[in-house]
């Protein structure tokens, strides 16, 4: 009789955690998946493509999207997965959804791979309300440039008669965005590069806007190019040179094989990285002008070099390299003070490959300033400074021999000539009073 009990006792606990453990299969998952969609504005074209992401730590078992108008459902994406991972990503396009102008209900839904339902798993479905919109934005350009010169920079203020995911300029096809103003307009600061000609660059300037939707309007933009003629040089490399190149900067190429492959990595492969680093960092500016007036230009400070001066290498009689030198060299006494040219905000301290210790200071609307071969900085990123404010000591830094400054400027991460932004008549004519004039009218 007691082994019967005991018998009974066992397998009514083993019931027990056979139900427990079912029920806790079945039921430990109520929820159906997490839904996302991007990018969810509200409007959409028949261009659009819609990234709909589910999450589930089930796994997701399936996904249907469908459009609804007036209470009729019509299913433009289904998929079944084989696999019930935790998190799956699909993309839908409108394009033969067959949409006609106004409003309309995004409908997905999304079951998971749980055991609820008794196996038919959960699900949840999200509604978002929709407006299909076919027309681009209408672009109205308030002031336009007098002219620019080849390497400078212009500005162009404009209105867009809707909202906007993006807008500004496009330079060849290179992208400089512009910045809503609380006035309603947009200002964007773009460059005439250095390696362009004013044929090819009157040609190839665009202004542009992208609505909510995803309708992109692009016009041609009218500005008076011109020429200006830059420097050049041919300069022979010696083995007392490459060997101090070597010396000072071995760890930005560790693989060369000697001096001279380790210089023309650097001033190459290195340069190149850098230049793409300081377009990364120029993208984080602000949306107001924070700077004022002239910039000002290092005190007491003789010019070394100029901006855009083309440099020929040579080693043994042999062309071995080039680059451009895409800023000012300014020198002082050794060790000298570096004010900040103008007021702005520390966008970048550190060291930067070829530009050795670098400070980089953003006046908004893509403009900014940067201060190479420091031998110390005083500023921190994040920092706010006013004109004239100390940032550091000159010094030899990165590829840089003999102390000085090395001072440029960017507009929309290019580097243009910072002769224009030291030049009082420069700036008053084709940056403030034309700004000034513009939002009075």
């Amino acid at each position: 009789m007691r082994k019967k009990n005991m018998f009974s006792t066992v397998l009514g606990i083993f019931v027990l955690a056979v139900l427990g453990v079912g029920g806790y299969t079945f039921f430990k998952d109520l929820e159906g998946p997490i839904i996302e969609v991007s990018p969810n504005t509200g409007r959409v074209s028949p261009a659009s493509v819609l990234k709909i992401t589910m999450r589930d730590v089930s796994g997701i078992r399936s996904v249907t999207v469908g459009v609804k108008k007036n209470n009729v459902l019509n299913v433009i994406f289904s998929k079944h997965f084989d696999q019930y991972l935790p998190e799956r990503t699909v993309e839908v396009t409108l394009r033969d959804a067959n949409l006609r102008e106004g409003a309309f209900d995004l409908e997905v839904r999304s079951t998971d791979g749980s055991l609820a339902g008794f196996g038919q798993g959960n699900t949840r479905t999200l509604q978002l309300p929709m407006r299909l919109d076919t027309q681009p934005p209408r672009i109205s350009v308030k002031t336009l440039p007098p002219n620019v010169r080849r390497g400078g920079a212009a500005v162009v203020r404009y209105t867009i008669d809707e909202d906007v995911t993006t807008s500004g300029v496009l330079v060849a096809g290179y992208f400089v965005p512009g910045y809503l103003q609380k006035d309603g307009s947009y200002i964007c600061f773009f460059p005439f590069p250095y390696t362009m000609t004013a044929k090819d660059y009157k040609n190839s300037v665009e202004i542009t806007a992208t609505d909510l939707a995803g309708n992109v309007a692009k016009n041609r933009l009218t500005v008076m190019a011109f020429e200006r003629v830059f420097k050049s040089d041919s300069l022979e490399l010696t083995d007392n040179f490459l060997l101090g190149v070597e010396g000072k900067l071995r760890h930005l190429a560790p693989n060369a094989a000697n001096p001279l492959e380790c210089y023309l990595y650097i001033n190459n492969q290195i340069r190149a990285a850098n230049v793409d680093d300081l377009r990364n960092i120029s993208r984080d500016s602000a949306s107001a002008m924070l700077w004022s007036g002239v910039f000002t230009r290092m005190p007491r400070s003789a010019p070394r070099a100029g901006f855009a001066d083309h440099r020929f290498y040579s080693y043994q009689g042999k062309q071995v390299g080039e680059s451009y030198h895409l800023g000012f060299d300014l020198a002082s006494v050794r060790n000298a003070e570096v004010p900040a040219a103008n007021s702005g905000r520390v966008i970048f301290s550190g060291d930067l490959g070829i530009y050795g210790n670098i400070v980089v200071l953003d006046h908004g609307l893509g403009l900014m300033s940067l201060y190479s071969h420091l031998n110390d900085s005083v500023v921190n990123a994040g920092e706010v400074v006013q004109k004239g404010q100390l940032l550091g000591h000159t010094g030899t830094t990165g590829l840089a021999f003999g102390d000085h400054l090395h001072f440029g400027i960017m507009v929309g991460g290019v580097e243009v000539t910072p002769l224009e932004w030291l030049d009082p008549k420069w700036i008053r004519d084709n940056i403030t009073d034309r700004l000034d004039a513009s939002m009075a009218q």
